[in-house]
């Protein structure tokens, strides 16, 4: 009889464990999170005098300046998986930053960017910083991937210093970088200097592989 209440007891006590177990927090990289709520810039913060404004579920970026202006996240990410949607309202030049900081007060921007850019042969999806100008772009025939008057759909793969960047389904980049000055910050939407800056942003996810 002691021995069957032992076992009943023992059971009941690895259940509970796996019920905890399963309803806990899950490993980094086992689910797409997402980063928009579709109402309000909870988890962002806007760097710079630009206008970040929500239109119909859709983060609207407006140039009302000649600076730059940037919307970041107030999480730091790692290595991860981004997808999102964006839309060239006009021609001015954006692009998603990543592994990047902020000097303090300023719209001084440290990392590197995935660019952005509506005008065939621009270089969409290509990356530029790192205090040098472009390291990497797509190919020829890649740079007529985007849609320059509609909805992109674009993921960013970074795990360390591999980068992959997919445009409308098609893999446009895969690059290792050689040399990369960082490895960890925010992700901030950019709107480029001169005023021209006119950019939608929608469904926005993301998959953080980070161990901390």
């Amino acid at each position: 009889m002691k021995r069957l209440v032992f076992l009943a007891l023992a059971l009941g006590v690895a259940l509970c464990g796996q019920q905890r177990k399963a309803s806990g927090p899950k490993a980094p990289g086992e689910d797409w999170v997402s980063l928009f709520n579709g109402t309000d810039l909870t988890g962002w913060k806007p760097i710079g005098n630009e206008k970040w404004t929500i239109e119909d579920g859709v983060i609207h970026g407006q140039g009302v300046t000649k600076e730059y202006g940037y919307l970041a996240t107030e999480k730091n990410y790692k290595d991860f998986h981004l997808f999102l949607r964006f839309k060239c309202i006009a021609g001015g030049n954006s692009g998603v930053y990543v592994h990047s900081s902020f000097k303090p007060g300023t719209v001084h921007i440290v990392g590197r960017q995935i660019e952005i850019d509506r005008n065939i042969g621009r270089h969409t999806g290509g990356i530029y910083g790192d205090d040098r100008a472009w390291w990497v772009w797509p190919s020829p025939e890649n740079e007529m991937v985007i849609r320059p008057l509609d909805w992109n759909d674009m993921l960013i793969r970074v795990e360390g210093n591999h980068y992959r960047v997919r445009l409308n389904g098609v893999e446009i980049l895969d690059y290792t970088h050689p040399a990369p000055k960082y490895f960890d910050g925010v992700i901030a939407l950019q709107l480029h200097s001169g005023g021209e800056g006119n950019m939608m942003f929608k469904d926005i996810w993301i998959r953080d592989l980070t161990v901390r």
